[in-house]
């Protein structure tokens, strides 16, 4: 595959509404039309010791549904142990996030696997380092963006802003994905069809609250909207 013809950036309005839960989704549903794909999540804070190194549940998650045998240092090159912003983390781990480590990683699973999903860490203006976000990061990859809006109180305003600095950065985002992530957000319809009228790009599905998401994974997106999902990924 060429590096940068197969692959995607899951970015969310903010931390805690679902980027992973819709990158597996995506994988699943990539893999069910026949795809060999590879999920990364270039950095992850709030991790735990496991055999004797630092993981994050995320990232565990992404290489565990990977079609292809991963190590988890190809998944999460930079992990920390921190569940606080990325560059306090590193800082005080004593490390830097380096972006030309995670290109290099990327291009790996690039040239093994048909497509690559690569998750973000928070939301889209995360500081990285003393110098770069999230948003750098997508630039450096140059890749095309997802965005995750979590519903939510504050979500018009959270996704309306995200609208605007990815736009400000120049990305190319594909569409957006509306994530119940509370099971009584008043006037759920309502709030996605401000968003839908406001936001510049498709909405290309509505996931339903479902506290058990990180299980079904493959079975999140409507059967009706998966070929829109798809078609959308191959713009």
């Amino acid at each position: 595959m060429s590096l940068k013809a197969r692959g995607i950036f899951v970015t969310g309005t903010d931390t805690g509404v679902g980027k992973t839960v819709i990158s597996l989704g995506v994988m699943r549903l990539l893999q069910g039309a026949g795809l060999k794909v590879a999920g990364m999540k270039p950095v992850a804070t709030g991790a735990f010791w496991q055999d004797g190194r630092l993981v994050n549940e995320d990232a565990l998650s992404l290489q565990a549904n990977a079609s292809i045998r991963l190590d988890y240092n190809q998944v999460n090159p930079f992990v920390f142990e921190l569940p606080v912003s990325p560059h306090i983390a590193a800082k005080k781990a004593g490390r830097e996030i380096d972006f030309q480590r995670i290109l290099q990683v990327y291009e790996e699973l690039a040239g093994s696997a048909d497509y690559v999903v690569v998750e973000g860490v928070g939301g889209w203006e995360v500081p990285l380092n003393e110098r770069q976000r999230v948003a750098d990061l997508v630039g450096v990859l140059d890749l095309p963006v997802l965005l995750v809006v979590g519903l939510r109180l504050g979500c018009l305003n959270h996704a309306l802003l995200t609208q605007s600095a990815i736009e400000n950065a120049g990305a190319n985002c594909l569409g957006w994905i509306a994530n119940q992530i509370e099971p009584d957000f008043l006037l759920s319809i309502e709030n996605i069809e401000t968003l839908d009228h406001s936001l510049d790009w498709p909405l290309l599905a509505v996931v339903p609250f479902n506290s058990e998401k990180e299980f079904v994974a493959r079975d999140i997106f409507p059967t009706v909207v998966k070929d829109k999902i798809l078609h959308a990924l191959y713009s």
